[in-house]
């Protein structure tokens, strides 16, 4: 595919690629109007970004919100060819739940009515939803039926920007790749449930009656010992009747129960090897007569638009750099002339930001605790001259009583 080709759906990309000015990208992308109450778009680099240019993608902007839109580009076949599907998700909310994924519908979807429920060819992308979810969804629709991977993948969930990547090639083989490096592959027959299993079960096979699967059996010579049989608790010993025990009014004293040391437990024969062990039982398997091998399992017909239909509780994330193309070399080189150039600045840029609100949120504590310290010298000096007040007058009232003793006549003392 063309370069041509690919600019159909880049949103922004370096200048090689013509990014889209902030005016345009409403124009090449198409709002669902399925629902009244979607979520808005907006077109940003974010509050960290390697280049405010060329880092501008579509940022989701209201909390808790079902967002729908996608792009139309020239309807293809990947026939005979890989296909590859590639963009890059930035969580900077520090998303709690939400979709940050892609669909590839065909050509003949109605964009301003897709929905939740809109037929798609493929799903790939990560999904976050607490500490439980945290996968990079890869779904493939086969005869009308969507197939989730059996393999469990883990998407990035800090909020850096990271490149998803999806290979899909002819010979039924796939690849996912997370920042350009391989993740997870496998062949599309193993990895999903598109085909009934080539082998099953013979229905007219059964395990022969005599078939002993046991590897250990009880020993028949060995016999329980006669002095085994002990019960489990018994009357304590050291146990005393309360003196102010009334028999007519507590009835009969029965001293409380404790653990037998003497008990062993229930008894059972030793262990011993089966003579007549045959192993487990492997039940047949036959050819299922179901089972069709289909080699375009892979191939997807009139490829034609690229959608983000996806559920946000916090908003925020950024989806940018998307390319669907056939040449895996020429979507690991946009990757690296894309992300590839910005990330290290984008994370250079988030640890400023970092550093500098730590900063601040340091200084803020310390002047609280100064603030708190000031409060408590304050509060001591007042309890110091209330001691002050309280010991002069101490001393006057003293001083008076003193005065009054002396003024006195003799004979009165």
């Amino acid at each position: 595919m063309s370069s041509s080709f690919l600019q159909a759906i880049l949103i922004s990309l370096t200048d090689v690629w013509h990014p889209l000015p902030d005016y345009e990208w409403k124009s090449r992308w198409v709002n669902s109007k399925h629902k009244s109450d979607y979520g808005e778009w907006k077109l940003t680099a974010g509050n960290f970004y390697g280049d405010a240019e060329k880092d501008k993608g579509l940022q989701t902007s209201q909390d808790a919100r079902f967002y729908a839109t996608s792009a139309r580009f020239e309807p293809f076949s990947n026939e005979g060819k890989s296909l590859v599907i590639q963009f890059t998700v930035k969580h900077e909310q520090k998303i709690d739940c939400g979709g940050g994924y892609v669909k590839v519908f065909p050509a003949d979807l109605d964009q301003a009515d897709m929905h939740g429920d809109s037929s798609y060819y493929i799903m790939f992308g990560p999904d976050i939803c607490g500490y439980s979810t945290k996968k990079v969804h890869v779904i493939f629709n086969y005869k009308g039926k969507n197939h989730l991977i059996k393999k469990e993948i883990k998407c990035k969930d800090d909020e850096l920007s990271h490149l998803y990547t999806l290979i899909l090639n002819p010979d039924q083989t796939y690849e996912v790749k997370i920042d350009n490096e391989k993740v997870e592959s496998g062949s599309l027959e193993d990895d999903w449930d598109f085909l009934p299993p080539k082998k099953i079960k013979d229905p007219e096979a059964k395990k022969p009656e005599d078939w002993d699967d046991r590897a250990k059996i009880d020993d028949a010579d060995d016999t329980k010992p006669e002095d085994w049989d002990k019960p489990e608790n018994i009357p304590d010993p050291d146990a005393k009747k309360p003196e102010d025990w009334d028999e007519d009014m507590d009835g009969e004293w029965e001293p409380p129960m404790i653990p037998n040391p003497e008990y062993k437990g229930e008894w059972k024969p030793k262990q011993i090897d089966n003579p007549n062990y045959k192993g487990p039982w492997v039940h047949p398997e036959i050819d299922n007569p179901e089972y069709s091998p289909d080699s375009n399992i892979y191939k997807f017909d009139n490829i034609g638009i690229l959608g983000l239909d996806l559920w946000q509780v916090k908003s925020g994330t950024i989806f940018d750099n998307f390319l669907i193309t056939d040449d895996v070399k020429e979507a690991e080189d946009i990757a690296k002339e894309t992300w590839g150039v910005t990330k290290e600045p984008e994370r250079k840029m988030k640890q400023e930001q970092d550093d500098l609100k730590r900063k601040e949120e340091e200084e803020k504590n310390k002047e609280q605790d100064t603030e708190a310290d000031d409060d408590e010298d304050e509060d001591a000096d007042e309890d110091e001259e209330e001691e002050d007040e309280e010991t002069k007058e101490d001393i006057e009232e003293a001083r008076s009583d003193m005065e009054e003793e002396e003024a006195k006549p003799k004979d009165e003392l």
